[in-house]
């Protein structure tokens, strides 16, 4: 039998108050953490991965290059790079480097997000629990796709995106 995940129940200045498991925080809608990473490549491409139809919450949806939660006792640092390895297999990479952090609200699913970047070019091992499929993409093409067709991207992303094309 698996062991349920636990995630860190946050205060509004992202403070530990408790641990609990993945399916409470949900449910009840706790604050708790998580961490998005966009992958870039040298010819300035986004890679987006998306969610596999498994995935309880955005299922088939284009996503960030990798996201996902801080784990029970984990900090953002060490969750970033773990994601990364876990959703599309990427080890090498050019360094993470935080870019910014938005407080919980309706679009992340009441997390606290640091959004990350970093460069590589691939080849990426997908998980296939997690992601059916990824693609790089011009961004000048991923602006109008998400303009155009709104809906094909979590709500998680597109706020987070448009947060990173604002700095």
């Amino acid at each position: 039998m698996l062991k349920p995940e636990l995630f860190d129940v946050v205060d509004a200045e992202d403070i530990v108050l408790r641990s609990a498991e993945r399916s409470v925080v949900h449910r009840e809608q706790l604050m708790h953490r998580a961490v998005h990473v966009f992958v870039f490549n040298a010819a300035g491409q986004l890679y987006l991965q998306r969610r596999s139809l498994n995935k309880d919450s955005a299922p088939g949806k284009w996503v960030s290059s990798c996201s996902g939660h801080v784990d029970s006792g984990e900090d953002y640092d060490a969750a970033a790079p773990r994601e990364l390895a876990e959703e599309i297999g990427l080890i090498e990479h050019g360094g993470l480097e935080r870019i910014f952090k938005v407080s919980p609200c309706k679009q992340t699913g009441q997390e606290f997000v640091w959004v990350y970047r970093c460069r590589s070019e691939g080849p990426f091992i997908l998980d296939l629990d997690e992601v059916s499929d990824g693609q790089w993409i011009d961004l000048d093409k991923l602006n109008a796709w998400i303009e155009e067709s709104p809906r094909d991207f979590a709500w998680s992303f597109t706020y987070l995106w448009e947060k990173y094309c604002a700095l």
